[in-house]
């Protein structure tokens, strides 16, 4: 799927720069940064979920390590 990305000069030339240090096309340099935040984020929601489930399983040890 195909899609138009418009940015500002500001982030074009932030994204020239980006692509220039990893010497690769501003392009995948996007794209690389679009599949890195989601995964960033998938991970996050995770993290959150497993905490969550540890704080239920162990409400009462975690009360008492509180006070």
């Amino acid at each position: 799927m195909a899609m138009t990305l418009r940015l500002t000069e500001e982030e074009t030339e932030a994204l020239r720069r980006q692509a220039e240090r990893e010497h690769r096309s501003m392009q995948e340099v996007a794209r690389l940064a679009i599949v890195e935040r989601a995964e960033r984020d998938e991970r996050r929601e995770h993290v959150r979920e497993l905490a969550g489930r540890v704080r239920e399983r162990h409400a009462d040890l975690l009360d008492r390590l509180a006070q």
